[in-house]
């Protein structure tokens, strides 16, 4: 079967794309032995007969303890996988034992209000909520005033034990605009004042006899970081208080010990023991012994053999060799050898204490035992949190073979996917060989014997049938595609060749450069520290970039009347010699025989000489913008904590200055931008920036001259909808274009006006969804495309895989001059509700990703431009970049796949490589999509191949 190198590359980057998301979801580990809600309840209830602990309010008699983690562990007091990142965004009931469900089968009475991730993860077990969604960020008001107007009717009834409230504006607002917004202070204060309501309403309260105290915890799920995100590691995004209060605990005079650090996993252990709920099985954490340090020996006693106990089972159930031998564990595991000798002393302290004694022996052997079970939970929880996640194995191995084959079959393809004709032959007689059929029968009797021996969770096993042979087949026919090609390959390379002038290619120095940059990129993946600062790596190939450039425009304008003879004098190859020659390998020789051919001998004369200056200052300009643009937002973790120009612009006493730059910048993109754009997309340019402008006004991020600081802040609803109507309405005159262009196969002219408007409406997107600090970024993006553009790449005549590489660089760095990193904190969240009055997922998704990747996609929309341009100079250049494009993005994702299993335990493999490793995933989806569209762009070619 014959096919176009864009149409492999767009479908070898959705079938890598599918293998990428299958070893996502087999990488992110799930808590081991998750149970039904039966199968939970049934082994919480395993304990010994010594009766349950009281039912009892507790509290730190210090006042605050620093909490650390995330996630569920709040409820479970376990781990949560990475993959909760993403199961976040549509959380589904939580199945795994909890201490809401042991509460309700518990007969307690609860009462939610807040954020509605809870009522979905706890679906019906509530008798009164009223959820909030979580999600619109734009909005801090309404989603906390939801949460308070029930307060002064709840707090006077007493037919509820459990009240849970979740306020979501203080981390709307910084999602918005970061810890230091002027909301902040307000916010703060609101929250306190809501706190001493719940405090006087609790305890003015008459308490009976019978009654318990009551108590009130304060805590957070999660930090903030110095950006306003979360979801990295960093000590203000890992760190949160946890205060609780209580009548039940005795006021130290005297100064206050430091607060003492925590795990967050422990917050459920110590509310299950404090109000007689059995612990969650799944629960690594340990008690918090400050608040039970009032209580009598026996009783902190028995909350911790409880304790162990269940953390001893747990460890149990997840050592798999624990069922050889019964005292396997016991010489394996210290923590469980000590909880066992904790659990004889303690026995001989009760014998102790039901004699009667009282004397200093039982008061000593007390605080031993308590020293010996706190040593044992200590080692116990920590070997745990090692062991509390398992990789799905057999799901990773399946979407690495996938992500491995195509790109074994690129790499294979790429010799005559970069030929003149961008063409190449896929055989199909493997897939009706008898190595095909051996192979789709031996995978799914090896899928059925995986799937029915382990006891383990596999995403891959819980699939259908019928897609699971589906991906079988699709990896066999991959497998004899491959073996075929190098088959075809290695008989063809024993064979004389037909036309030994295409052989005698040379590289030039960009090439070497290129190859060399590659390589070292891929390879820096492996290291920790080169994930922090990838960033790092990418300015320094650009700017090494430049700096060949540089020397190419100096040879191409300066040194070429030296040399101009002895090129003419050069023996001329014949056409269909020249055709053979790959355009990805022609050297400088072939380039000039091409300007004889075309009647050009003497363009390097007829350019004047201020553009041969402009082409020459065009590299130290990029240069020089780009120092400029790495100080403008600090990135990475090593330098991440450091003030930048960014902060300094958002602040509030530099409002002016910041609402001065952005309209400066707006204006700067339209001059940019219309100089291809038809009179109605210019109008509908110019007025769309504007309200641009007027969106940020409205929020509070910039002012107008004339607007009062008084003035309300609003959610800038209107003005964004009002942007994206011309959004709209640009992408859809493009789309037009496009399509007659298409159908009716007019002129070029046509398809690239087309194209060009639709990568102005993007552009006008990006505008609206950037921050306002981040404008200049975009401006330069832009700059860097039209004189490289003009000066550079034309000029010059770069083929089509030189200019493909170079825009994929310019893109990941522009990827990283927006601010973003491989940490998930470094997410706009807010760019996904702009615009929006209530949260709608898939328009958010599209917005978040969009304003994540616009750097890389804003170049890679300009590339198809570019191409598109050059189709009269090379008709298969469109084909070219679309291949390249895809190949530059399959090497690093698949060798990062494979640097990631093996790594998997890895000290930073959940803060650095997990992030990263998301990023990777995405950013595959998002580049088959593109590569779909410079398929579709192809069309033209495809005729005149038919033809």
């Amino acid at each position: 079967m014959r096919l176009r190198s864009g149409f492999l590359a767009a479908a070898g980057l959705l079938v890598q794309a599918l293998g990428a998301g299958l070893f996502l979801r087999g990488f992110f580990p799930v808590p081991v032995r998750s149970l039904s809600r039966s199968g939970a309840a049934s082994a919480a209830r395993h304990p010994p007969p010594p009766e349950p602990p009281p039912a009892a309010s507790i509290a730190n008699d210090e006042g605050l303890l620093q909490l650390k983690n995330g996630g569920l562990a709040l409820t479970t007091g376990s781990i949560p996988g990475f993959i909760d990142v993403i199961m976040n965004l549509n959380s589904p009931a939580l199945l795994e034992d909890n201490l809401i469900w042991q509460a309700k089968a518990a007969g307690k009475r609860i009462i939610f209000y807040g954020d509605d991730t809870w009522v979905r993860l706890f679906p019906k077990h509530f008798v009164e909520y009223d959820g909030t969604t979580s999600f619109f960020v734009s909005d801090y008001t309404e989603v906390d005033n939801n949460v308070t107007r029930h307060l002064d009717h709840v707090l006077k009834r007493e037919d509820w034990d459990l009240l849970i409230l979740h306020y979501l504006g203080l981390d709307h607002i910084g999602h918005l605009s970061g810890p230091n917004s002027p909301l902040v202070g307000p916010k703060l204060s609101e929250m306190d004042n809501i706190i001493k309501k719940i405090h006087i309403s609790l305890f003015s309260k008459e308490e009976g006899e019978m009654a318990l105290p009551p108590l009130l915890v304060v805590c957070g799920d999660h930090g903030m970081s110095e950006t306003g995100s979360h979801g990295g590691s960093s000590e203000g995004e890992v760190q949160t208080p946890l205060l609780l209060i209580s009548s039940a605990f005795d006021r130290k005079s005297g100064p206050q010990k430091p607060p003492e650090p925590v795990q967050q996993t422990d917050l459920a252990v110590t509310l299950a023991l404090g109000l007689g709920l059995p612990i969650s099985r799944n629960s690594v954490g340990r008690l918090l012994m400050p608040v039970v340090q009032q209580k009598t020996m026996r009783e902190q006693l028995r909350y911790l053999h409880l304790n162990g106990f269940q953390l001893s089972r747990l460890l149990q159930e997840n050592v798999p060799a624990y069922e050889k031998g019964k005292f396997w564990l016991t010489k394996v595991d210290p923590g469980f050898e000590q909880f066992k000798m904790a659990e004889k002393s303690h026995g001989n302290w009760i014998k102790l204490y039901l004699e009667g004694n009282a004397s200093e022996t039982l008061i000593n052997l007390g605080k031993k035992v308590l020293k010996q079970y706190l040593e044992a939970l200590k080692i116990l929880s920590s070997s745990l949190s090692k062991q509390v996640a398992q990789y799905d194995m057999y799901s990773m191995i399946v979407g690495t073979v996938i992500v491995l084959e195509v790109l074994i079959l690129l790499l294979l393809s790429t010799p005559k996917a970069l030929s003149s004709k961008a063409q190449l032959e896929i055989p199909l007689s493997p897939l009706c060989s008898l190595l095909f059929y051996l192979l789709s029968l031996m995978l799914c009797a090896v899928h059925v014997v995986v799937c029915t021996s382990t006891e383990s969770l596999c995403y891959f096993c819980s699939i259908s049938w019928l897609t699971a042979i589906g991906v079988i087949m699709m990896v066999s026919g991959l497998l004899c595609v491959i073996l075929s090609a190098v088959e075809k390959e290695f008989v063809n390379s024993n064979q004389p060749a037909k036309n030994p002038a295409a052989s005698t290619s040379s590289w030039s120095e960009l090439d070497v450069l290129i190859l060399a940059g590659t390589i070292g990129h891929v390879s820096s993946l492996g290291a920790s520290s080169f994930i922090e600062e990838e960033h790092q790596t990418w300015y320094f190939l650009i700017n090494t970039l430049c700096l060949a450039l540089c020397q190419e425009i100096c040879r191409h304008y300066f040194l070429a009347k030296e040399c101009d003879i002895q090129l003419l004098s050069a023996a001329k190859p014949s056409s269909e010699e020249k055709k053979e020659v790959s355009s990805h390998h022609r050297n400088d020789v072939d380039l000039f025989q091409d300007d004889l051919k075309m009647g050009k001998v003497t363009s390097i004369e007829n350019i004047s000489g201020s553009e041969k200056w402009m082409a020459l200052l065009t590299p130290w300009v990029i240069l020089t913008c780009c120092r400029l643009l790495r100080s403008l937002n600090q990135t990475g973790v090593q330098w991440a904590h450091r003030p930048d120009f960014g902060h300094w612009l958002t602040s509030s006493e530099h409002k002016a200055e910041l609402s001065l730059l952005a309209a400066v910048s707006l204006v700067t993109i339209f001059i940019l931008v219309q100089r291809r754009c038809s009179m109605v997309s210019k109008i509908a340019m110019a007025l769309g920036l504007l309200g641009v402008y007027s969106y940020r006004a409205a929020i509070g991020n910039v002012e107008f001259p004339w607007q009062q600081d008084s003035k309300d802040i609003s959610k800038g609803i209107i003005e964004a909808r009002f942007v994206y109507v011309f959004v709209l309405g640009i992408i859809f005159t493009g789309t037009k274009d496009l399509l007659k262009s298409q159908v009716l196969s007019v002129d070029t002219k046509s398809k690239l006006t087309g194209l060009w408007e639709i990568y102005s409406g993007l552009v006008l997107l990006s505008a609206l969804l950037s921050r306002p600090h981040n404008l200049p970024v975009l401006v330069f993006c832009l700059l860097f495309q039209a004189m490289m553009t003009k000066f550079v790449w034309k000029p010059l005549e770069f083929d089509a895989a030189q200019v493909t590489i170079m825009h994929y660089w310019f893109g990941q760095a522009f990827f990283f001059f927006q601010g973003n990193s491989n940490s998930i904190a470094s997410v706009d969240v807010s760019a996904g509700f702009v615009g929006l009055d209530n949260y709608v997922e898939i328009p958010a998704i599209f917005l978040t990703g969009f304003a994540t990747y616009s750097g890389p996609l804003l170049w890679a929309i300009h590339l198809l431009c570019y191409l598109s341009s050059e189709v009269h100079r090379n008709p298969a250049a469109i084909g070219h970049g679309c291949f390249c494009y895809a190949l530059l993005r399959s090497i690093p994702v698949a060798v990062y796949i494979i640097l990631v299993t093996g790594l998997r335990y890895h000290l930073f493999i959940w803060s650095v490589f997990s992030p990263k490793l998301l990023y990777e995933g995405v950013y595959v989806f998002i580049t088959a999509g593109v590569c779909i569209f410079f398929t579709a762009m192809d069309q033209n070619h495809l005729r005149k191949v038919q033809d």
